[in-house]
């Protein structure tokens, strides 16, 4: 599993630099301090356009100039994908006429938001070879109890009698063990690594020195850790309770 973490990383560029060579990177359209070495130094790369900040902030996503952005970059080699704006809360309405609407040779990837029907799951993960998956409504916090038996309908409704996905599929903000280990997906991210490389607490007294190797201690974590290879039903009923 490809383990997306995301960008900024904070503290001096020097420390970014440290912390990004050789790893994989998540790229928010709203900040883009790091595209440079993520440029230089990644082995690969994808863009996210910014539709959780912007709905968590209650504004209004600049379709047009993210599109823009990723045209510029879709041609570098470390380039993997760049998911297609959408809309949180929005209907399958709304969020099927954007997929309609992107440009076919910019790599985009469509996300599913639990609070959407099954249906338009299973008819993604049908038409599109990866599908990204992004918690909302009642749903919007991952690895609650609640989430767990949303999860476990979706990855039913996607993966056939063997526990065999229809499609690649993303995890959005789901860049956790707890979570990972046990959905198939071949990649998930988080801003664990970077949002959390400024706290000491959180490691005692035996804290790394800088905020860039905590980071880096947080991601070493998390990188030695690998998604499951299927679903598995009768394990997942149990993560719901």
């Amino acid at each position: 599993m490809i383990a997306y973490h995301g960008t900024p990383i904070g503290g001096t560029r020097q420390d970014g630099a440290r912390f990004l060579a050789g790893r994989h990177a998540l790229v928010p359209f709203p900040r883009q301090d790091d595209m440079g070495i993520v440029a230089d130094v990644c082995q690969s790369f994808v863009f996210d356009n910014g539709a959780f900040s912007v709905w968590k902030k209650g504004g209004t996503l600049d379709v047009d100039g993210y599109t823009r952005w990723v045209e510029q970059w879709h041609r570098h080699p470390g380039f993997d994908w760049a998911l297609i704006p959408d809309v949180i809360d929005g209907d399958e309405i709304a969020n099927d006429a954007l997929l309609a609407v992107w440009p076919t040779e910019l790599r985009g990837v469509p996300v599913w938001h639990l609070h959407e029907s099954l249906e338009r799951l299973t008819r993604l993960a049908d038409d599109w070879q990866t599908v990204a998956i992004g918690s909302s409504g009642q749903w919007a916090s991952p690895g609650t109890p609640a989430w767990w038996k949303r999860i476990s309908s979706a990855m039913d409704a996607i993966c056939d009698d063997q526990g065999r996905p229809a499609c690649r599929l993303h995890g959005l903000r789901m860049l956790d063990p707890a979570i990972f280990q046990h959905l198939p997906f071949a990649s998930a991210d988080s801003t664990n690594a970077a949002v959390n490389g400024g706290s000491i607490s959180r490691f005692g007294m035996y804290a790394p020195p800088t905020a860039g190797q905590r980071a880096n201690v947080i991601a070493e974590r998390i990188e030695s850790h690998n998604s499951s290879p299927i679903w598995q039903r009768e394990t997942q009923a149990e993560m719901a309770i």
